[in-house]
């Protein structure tokens, strides 16, 4: 008689509780070291490389000679219109020419850059480190026109993962700022300001929120303003950047996309924007030390061109 043997069950054995691998499981945040935020007035500064680049008409050519390793002279000549206040929709230029001259100081702690022009303008800059930091700006504009010179003193305290500003104008300006790291990608901040001269005060607030590959900045104030931007970095040579401006009492609207492309050997920026402005800016190394530049600017809306070209020598 055959004997009858059951096949042997074969359990399935189940995964232990909590033995899911350790990449799965969330990174832990340590909100006691989160990195140190940008100053508040440069939120927006990623957005406005492409979108705000230096465009000019004309001619221009500068030069900048090092007399040693911390100081350096500067000569700029400046040839092509400037337009003038009108009534009329038309834009009426009139040809102009400057000459400027520039020296520089530079030291890791202290930086010092003074201009003068032909026109009777004077400007100055200075930046000091009065700590690791405490840090000193400081930029005046003397002029012979009535009323329009100008000058500001800035105090930026660097904490560890905040901060503050402080500002001093003529004319009875005072601004406040603070900017404070709430996660390693995004940073809450708030603004204040009074302009004794015009009797104007406001309050403002902004966010920023950036990782390796994108920036995101919002900003709403008193006077008006909402801004929103946003820029993508495509690859290591290529950004995308895009902004929204409106003013809710105004009722203007401005919306804007730009992109900057760095070559081997130059780099183009430009723009277009919802008012019909379409702009570039290229700058081609062609030596070391010697940069040629190429600005157009075309606005459909107002039937303004503007084109310039200009050689830049030096370090």
């Amino acid at each position: 008689m055959a004997t009858l043997i059951n096949p042997p069950t074969t359990a399935t054995a189940s995964p232990a509780a909590g033995s899911s691998p350790a990449a799965a499981e969330p990174q832990k945040v340590d909100y006691m070291n989160l990195p140190c935020p940008i100053p508040y007035e440069e939120i927006h500064r990623e957005a406005l490389m492409s979108l705000k680049p230096e465009l000019f008409e004309g001619m221009r050519f500068d030069f900048t000679k090092g007399l040693n390793q911390k100081f350096s002279l500067s000569h700029s000549v400046m040839m092509g219109p400037t337009e003038i206040p009108s009534q009329s929709s038309e834009t009426i230029k009139i040809p102009t020419a400057h000459y400027e001259f520039g020296a520089n100081f530079i030291d890791p702690k202290l930086m010092l850059f003074g201009r003068v022009l032909t026109d009777g303008r004077v400007n100055a800059r200075l930046k000091c480190d009065l700590s690791e930091n405490l840090t000193m700006k400081g930029n005046a504009q003397l002029t012979h026109e009535p009323h329009m010179s100008h000058g500001m003193v800035n105090f930026d305290y660097k904490g560890s993962d905040y901060r503050t500003q402080l500002q001093l104008g003529n004319g009875a300006l005072f601004g406040a700022s603070y900017i404070q790291s709430v996660s390693p990608h995004l940073s809450l901040g708030g603004e204040v300001f009074w302009a004794g001269q015009h009797r104007k005060s406001g309050i403002g607030y902004a966010a920023r929120y950036n990782t390796d590959k994108m920036v995101a900045t919002g900003q709403v104030a008193s006077t008006g303003m909402v801004a929103l931007s946003y820029v993508q970095k495509v690859s290591e040579k290529v950004s995308l950047a895009s902004d929204f401006m409106y003013n809710y009492m105004s009722r203007d609207v401005t919306a804007s996309f730009g992109y900057d492309y760095i070559l081997r050997q130059c780099r183009l920026r430009g723009k277009i924007d919802s008012n019909g402005c379409v702009a570039a800016l290229l700058e081609e190394r062609l030596n070391m030390g010697l940069n040629f530049i190429l600005s157009a600017e075309i606005d459909h809306r107002k039937n303004d061109y503007k084109f310039g070209f200009g050689l830049t020598v030096g370090e």
